[in-house]
């Protein structure tokens, strides 16, 4: 297709396009246009009925079968079964890894050292895969023995009980004896034990729907984990590569152990055996250029089981002296054990390693599922694989066999050689169990070698995950630091400690990520509404007096001390704590919003509701970082008072701090000169897109404007929230601090493109109040800043004044007398019942409460819903009177 066709092809001439509509807050939307109502959270679900006194069971044909497939995961590939297309590659790769079952149920002995009936093995064996085909949701797994886990059965055993050691010559110790013969039985009932309860602990993490842990896994842990587990398999084999029989360890550093004893042991090693690995490895990469085509379907060449065949053939005429499994065949002093449930007596002695092993069992199994999964474009149910495994655990133990899993080298074989669905599993199992009946003496005499080549072969496409070290480097290096500490907590730990260091390590990572504060600065792409970083496109203009940050994750209780670090570093400011007469201040006012009453003593009833605790609406103040002590950082401190407790919100604002002016600081001389608003200002202030100052009162506000105008030139902040997924509650405190911080020098916080999940849990966690409203909260970037250009357009600047410091003090008192004179005028009707007692009690030293009043414009005092201070002549301070709250008279 041409470029210029497309819809959005390159040369493609650009469209313009107008909007013409009007600022959107959140408190007009949400006025203007009505939410859907949220469903409730307890649905009323009926599940039968009465009719003619029958129950009758509402359940439809749609939910039953779906409840039936996922429980029976077989049906959803056995009713869609291509014939012609997958039948010829299930049956190739079930006879392929039937066949190499066979010689690994023989030779398992050698590695474990734990002479299990042999025949049992293979009835396990074929249980299990029965269990998978029929539960399993992966299509390429062949269940059963893995080398690793069966050693740390057998460790497990010979520690609790029982212990066998191999002579030079392969043989156990004498069997006739009538103790060592019960302590075997002990040890094979302990086996069998300890695989019943990994299945049982499989089953119950199943039930509880914890399967879910591994959506969090990411792919370069679980190549990672392959990627060790394939090594561990490979050590394990040179017990058949070189002939030789070590004590294989298992646990922490267990694999530099069993290439010591390997080191060590080499002198002894079987040539003949060292020769045959050699050969069938060069054949098995041989075959790898030979490439069949049967109807334009690609075959792998059957190299495996044509070698197989062809040297258990030539080993049964002729003498290799190779090691074989003939010798470990007739070690085993028992052929068949028939099944029986396993001994509950013991298993308080094997809950934590059972539990290890329910662990690893699992996690192996789904690994090597989703990597396949994702090869052939499918997916697998974590849960029920779980369920699957667990099922195939329990009924393993019935023949005291080991904890079984996913078994490498078969699921490779099953999957390289054309196998399609599980029908190849059980094609497999069917073969092995055949031969093993008929034939098993036959594949006795294969030496271990060749067994030990293909498993080493197949194990080749997981060491491939090295080369995706650099490419890791490249993309991502959080997930290349995943990867190196899973390989080498697993290589180096063990399948069980290094899987949870892993897990736990990959966890702190995504935790990391997720809560890792990412903020930039943006600015606006000149005549038009986008909006860019400032940092990365030049064409992107900062807007005077607007700082515009863009939040770009979630903020929590983990980041949120970055986020307001980075708001102040960009501002240029300092967080100082308030002193002690600051917040006594804050506390007072707060407590009589809450109406407690401050009494040195009182008596309540424990019966009575607990009075409700103050809550301030922040506990530092904002200073420039160039100042040095947070007494010189302003002229004003603006104490909001509010409270959720009342239905009616009141507000009012205190100066304090003003006694502690120095003639020779210009900034506070200019914070006192300056007057209250002018008629012109009040009435530009009412037509205002958001009501920026209800929580404070104007002229203060307008005075710590006109202090902090040459400090502070940005008046507007506007947090872009379009990124932020979440907020939780100490971040909602945070944030409103901020609000109230900023507000407290004359700058404006507002809030841009917040999703509507926010905006709820805002309101759940209390975030609103008479000064953070939603009508801070604008719908869209741009809304956000228009609004903050033409609020700061309104209002007339206020000039500040350039003379002497003493004429500008001398102009700051005639003002504040004038202030003081307009204030007892306007209010005459309230005070005109004064007494000369009262002139009396206007000689004592007046709160600052009462200061802040008087230094405050009237018209604003008379629109506030606080009470003033009237005498009251009871009090003893007072000579006998004392001071109540009383609201105003009605005028």
């Amino acid at each position: 297709m041409e470029p210029d066709s497309h819809p959005f092809g390159l040369h493609r001439q650009s469209r313009n396009y107008h909007i013409n509509r009007g600022l959107r807050t959140e408190d007009h939307f949400e006025r203007t246009y009505e939410r859907h109502e949220p469903p409730p959270k307890n649905r009323d679900f009926k599940i039968f009925r009465v009719q003619r006194r029958k129950i009758q069971c509402r359940f439809s044909w749609g939910r039953f079968r779906k409840f039936v497939h996922t429980m029976f995961p077989i049906l959803n590939w056995l009713c869609i079964y291509r014939i012609r297309e997958w039948l010829l590659g299930d049956v190739h790769a079930g006879i392929s890894v039937g066949l190499v079952q066979i010689p690994q149920g023989l030779s398992g002995v050698l590695l474990t050292r734990l002479p299990l009936p042999i025949i049992n093995g293979f009835y396990s064996a074929f249980c299990c895969s029965l269990t998978y085909v029929i539960f399993g949701t992966s299509r390429h797994i062949s269940i059963g023995s893995f080398s690793i886990l069966n050693a740390m059965v057998a460790d497990i055993v010979k520690t609790l009980n029982f212990s066998l050691s191999l002579s030079p010559n392969h043989r156990f110790a004498n069997f006739s004896d009538e103790n060592y013969i019960r302590s075997y039985l002990d040890a094979l009932n302990l086996t069998a034990s300890t695989t019943f309860l990994t299945g049982i602990i499989q089953l119950l993490l199943g039930c509880f729907c914890l399967g879910f842990v591994t959506t969090y896994l990411p792919k370069t842990l679980i190549d990672a984990y392959l990627t060790a587990a394939a090594l561990h398999v490979i050590v394990s084999q040179f017990t058949f590569i070189f002939g030789i029989v070590i004590d294989f360890h298992v646990g922490p550093l267990a694999i530099f152990y069993n290439l010591l004893y390997y080191s060590m042991a080499l002198p002894k090693a079987n040539s003949t055996s060292i020769l045959i690995f050699l050969v069938c490895v060069v054949m098995l990469r041989v075959s790898k250029c030979i490439k069949i085509t049967y109807k334009h379907n690609p075959i792998e060449f059957p190299m495996e089981l044509l070698m197989i065949v062809t040297i258990a053939i030539i080993s049964n005429y002729i003498p290799l002296r190779a090691e074989s499994s003939t010798v470990v065949a007739k070690m085993v002093p028992l052929r068949f054990l028939p099944p029986t449930l396993p001994d509950l007596s013991n298993l308080n002695r094997i809950v934590f390693h059972s539990f290890s092993l329910a662990i690893v069992s699992y996690f192996l199994l789904v690994f090597v599922g989703k990597r396949y999964a994702c090869i052939h474009n499918y997916n697998i149910c974590s849960n029920q694989e779980l369920l699957a495994v667990g099922l195939a655990n329990v009924l393993s133990s019935f023949f005291k066999s080991f904890t079984v899993s996913s078994a490498l080298s078969g699921t490779v074989i099953q999957e390289k050689t054309g196998g399609k669905t599980q029908l190849a599993a059980l094609i497999g199992a069917s073969i092995m169990l055949v031969l093993v009946q008929k034939l098993g003496y036959f594949f006795q005499a294969l030496p271990n070698a060749v067994l030990a080549a293909i498993v080493m072969v197949n194990m080749f496409p997981f060491l491939e995950k090295f080369l995706d070290i650099p490419t890791l480097w490249r993309q991502d290096k959080y997930h290349l630091v995943i990867w190196i500490v899973t390989f080498a907590a697993v290589l180096c730990l063990g399948l069980d400690i290094g899987l949870a260091i892993s897990m736990g390590f990959t966890f702190f990572i995504i935790t990391v990520r997720s809560h890792r504060m990412k903020m930039m600065m943006l600015g606006q792409v000149q005549h038009m509404d986008i909006y860019r970083s400032l940092s990365d496109y030049k064409a992107a203009v900062e807007i005077e007096g607007v700082k515009i940050f863009q939040c770009c994750s979630s903020i929590s209780f983990a980041n949120m001390k970055h986020f307001k670090e980075y708001l102040l570093r960009k501002m240029d400011m300092k967080a100082v704590p308030l002193d002690e007469n600051e917040m006594r201040a804050l506390i007072s006012v707060s407590l009589s919003d809450t109406g407690v009453q401050r009494k040195d003593f009182k008596c309540t009833c424990v019966c009575d509701p607990p009075e409700p605790l103050p809550r301030v609406p922040y506990t530092e103040k904002l200073v420039k970082r160039s100042h040095r002590s947070s007494g010189a950082s302003s002229s004003s401190l603006n104490l909001i008072r509010w409270s959720k407790f009342e239905s009616k919100h009141s507000s009012e604002t205190l100066s304090t701090g003003f006694s502690a002016l120095s003639p020779g600081r210009p900034e506070d001389i200019r914070g006192r000169a300056a007057g209250p608003e002018t008629g012109r200002q009040k009435d530009e202030g009412k037509r205002t897109l958001f009501p920026l100052d209800r929580g404070l009162d104007n002229s203060t506000t307008m005075l710590c404007q006109a202090a902090e105008c040459s400090i502070y030139p940005v008046h507007t902040i506007i947090l872009d929230f379009s990124m932020v997924q979440f907020v939780d509650l100490q971040a909602t405190d945070l944030l409103r601090q901020i609000f109230h911080m900023f507000q407290n020098i004359g700058i404006t916080v507002l809030i841009a493109s917040c999703h509507l999940s926010v905006v709820e849990i805002f309101e759940k966690n209390d975030f609103f109040d008479n000064c953070v409203t939603k009508a801070r909260f604008f719908l869209t970037l741009h809304d956000a800043v228009l609004a903050a250009l033409e609020q700061r357009q309104m209002p007339e600047p206020m000039e500040l004044g350039t003379g002497e410091p003493e004429q500008e003090l001398n102009e700051g008192l005639i003002e504040e007398k004038k202030e003081r004179s307009q204030y007892v005028d306007k209010n005459n009707d309230v005070f005109s019942m004064r007494t000369a007692e009262d002139e009396l009690l206007n000689e004592e030293p007046v709160p600052n409460l009462f200061d802040s009043y008087s230094q405050t414009d009237p018209e604003v005092l008379r629109q506030l819903d606080t009470p003033l201070l009237e005498p009251d002549y009871e009090d003893e301070a007072w000579g006998g009177q004392d001071w109540k709250k009383g609201r105003n008279p009605k005028q």
